[in-house]
């Protein structure tokens, strides 16, 4: 099925692209500090996935590390489109007009929306308070969107796998469900803390514990394409 082969060989790229661009940015401002020429922008002695010494918009806010982030950013949104497109079809050819499409379709589409208003707006500085809520909701909207679009994309395959088999590795499904229902989890658990004003919480520094986080969950997220990839076989019958 043509679909399926295009959904499985885009998924790769909605893996790879968005990795390698935002460590990229990540080894320019720890590792290249010349390129810099503010003293601010460089970044000294962190692993942001352990020790939340940065956000990932701070490592691809400065110039020139938003020269890779802002193309990569628009070429992964515009993928997304694709790839939920490929799975509105993939869908149909086994359930036609499943209650799940419509649902899978605007929150796939509307994350790559919102990854490509936030991605236009990196970088501009602009000293308003209703500017950075702006950007906060858009961010946020991406990340809600795209757990809701997979949510419901594992839950529409889990509920006529029988007919998939022998198109998927189903171990690989029950991952994709798992690693789903770990960032739902996370989700619910920590909007609270990343909600709070500001970064101290009864003597507590939460800036760490909040960068850390967002560098872990981007992880989990695209972690998901990767399983879409292994989960699909490589050569498939209709």
């Amino acid at each position: 099925m043509n679909s399926i082969e295009k959904a499985r060989s885009i998924s790769i790229w909605i893996f790879i692209v968005p990795f390698v661009a935002v460590n990229a940015c990540l080894i320019l401002v720890t590792q290249f500090h010349g390129v810099f020429e503010s003293e601010a922008d460089r970044l000294y002695n962190t692993i942001p996935y352990i020790d939340g010494g940065a956000s990932i918009s701070r490592t691809a806010r400065p110039y020139p590390s938003w020269l890779i982030f802002k193309p990569a950013m628009f070429l992964t949104s515009f993928l997304l489109i694709k790839y939920w497109l490929f799975n509105r079809d993939i869908i149909s050819h086994f359930e036609t007009n499943h209650r799940n499409i419509k649902k899978i379709v605007f929150f796939g589409i509307a994350s790559a929306i919102a990854l490509t208003i936030h991605s236009i707006f990196l970088g501009i500085k602009f000293d308003n308070d209703l500017y950075k809520l702006f950007r906060r909701l858009v961010m946020l909207s991406f990340i809600v969107f795209e757990i809701v679009a997979q949510a419901y994309l594992v839950a529409t395959f889990f509920s006529f796998k029988e007919k998939l088999k022998i198109y998927i590795h189903p171990i690989i499904l029950n991952l994709k469900i798992s690693l789903v229902s770990l960032l739902i989890l996370v989700a619910i658990i920590s909007i609270p803390i990343i909600s709070l004003p500001g970064d101290d919480f009864f003597g507590f520094n939460l800036k760490f514990l909040k960068h850390a986080l967002e560098w872990d969950y981007f992880l989990g997220v695209i972690t998901f394409y990767l399983l879409t990839f292994l989960m699909w076989k490589k050569k498939v019958n209709s």
